[in-house]
């Protein structure tokens, strides 16, 4: 992996470990080699995720949609800010660049951006690993939502299983580096609901 992406707040939360973790998540990711992606703010976990791996030596893009330019503050130390219309070019061109994704704590926009990326992946749109840091227990409740979905049939277990969740981010890039996606596609047949 030479590039992952990593989704994340533009606030800081309220527990200040999130805060400690983005940033440790941005050096460890620096001090192995591998590109920092993410949303192009300075402000909350993803600023904390960006300053972490530059002030370890490391690559940092950020991709940032031009209206959001005032109100998330573009990060000015970056190696390269990539400025772009949509929300939904960033995302392409977050995953155009990446070789994984890592979701740290955040809100809707961190949900819709990993939910996104874990969708293309069970349509076979990529095959890189999406994974979630599950810091503090912070994901607890959405891991037992996916099982909840697979239980109900409205989830094979082969996809519930492409999201890696771990609470230690070498773990988590391990698990990621040793992923193989599925090779059950999502369409079913008749005979196999």
């Amino acid at each position: 992996m030479k590039r992952i992406t990593v989704f994340c707040a533009s606030s800081f939360g309220t527990d200040k470990i999130y805060e400690e973790q983005a940033a440790l998540v941005g050096k460890t990711l620096a001090e192995q080699n591998i590109d920092v992606v993410y949303g192009g703010a300075n402000v909350g976990l993803m600023g904390a995720v960006a300053d972490g791996a530059l002030n370890a030596g490391g690559k940092v893009i950020g991709v940032l949609p031009n209206f959001l330019r005032s109100k998330e503050i573009a990060h000015l130390g970056l190696t390269e800010l990539i400025l772009v219309e949509s929300m939904h070019e960033r995302k392409t061109k977050m995953n155009d660049l990446c070789d994984g994704v890592i979701a740290l704590p955040g809100g809707f926009g961190t949900l819709e951006e990993l939910f996104e990326m874990l969708t293309w992946a069970q349509l076979g749109l990529h095959k890189k690993p999406i994974a979630v840091l599950n810091i503090n227990g912070f994901y607890d409740s959405l891991i037992e939502l996916l099982q909840t979905m697979t239980e109900k049939g409205l989830l094979k277990e082969v996809n519930q299983k492409m999201l890696l969740v771990s609470n230690d981010i070498e773990d988590l890039l391990n698990q990621m580096r040793n992923y193989v996606p599925p090779t059950v596609g999502k369409w079913i047949d008749k005979k196999n609901v």
